[in-house]
């Protein structure tokens, strides 16, 4: 199967990037710090804004603006990906198998991420509010604020959302994230 990507010069992407056979990689603290430095590096390196973000114990949904000259997320996610598996000390990672230890690859990621170019504010906005209210839909809290790895502190910071925002249940787009 050939994968078409749309590379769109400073377009606005959401991504889901799913660990390997959905393996609770982002439980521990010190792996979500490795996630965080990795991707702080890789914007040093290849700038994007990250407009919003959760890391999930098994996936991370993020939201990111790529600059007006560039769309290569593509190579962004690979160092990051990459960045995150070298720091993981050698006997906490996941025993490696089959294709993958033939191609000498780890087992920490799955191969491939999901994308989606924004196309105008409103679907910008179901794609923040489907990001924020992830921890409640897959169980792990009952608002949105209490997930604690989640950009919805910083909308809140900024006086975009509540603390009350999602405390309630709301309407979210299922057909997002493709998890």
């Amino acid at each position: 199967m050939q994968y078409r990507r749309d590379y769109s010069q400073g377009g606005t992407y959401f991504f889901t990037v799913v660990t390997f056979n959905r393996q609770p990689l982002f439980i521990l603290p010190e792996t979500v710090e490795y996630l965080r430095r990795a991707i702080r590096e890789e914007m040093l390196r290849r700038p994007f804004v990250i407009e919003a973000i959760v890391i999930m114990p098994d996936h991370i949904h993020t939201l990111w603006s790529m600059p007006s000259d560039d769309a290569d997320y593509s190579i962004r996610w690979r160092n990051i990906k990459r960045a995150l598996t070298a720091r993981i000390p050698e006997d906490q990672r996941p025993q490696v198998h089959g294709s993958r230890q033939h191609k000498q690859e780890q087992a920490i990621w799955q191969r491939r991420f999901w994308e989606h170019r924004i196309r105008d504010e409103q679907d910008f906005a179901r794609h923040v509010d489907y990001i924020h209210y992830n921890p409640v839909k897959h169980g792990y809290v009952q608002r949105p604020v209490d997930w604690q790895h989640s950009s919805i502190h910083r909308y809140i910071r900024q006086g975009v959302l509540t603390t009350d925002w999602g405390a309630s249940p709301i309407i979210i787009d299922d057909n997002i994230g493709q998890e």
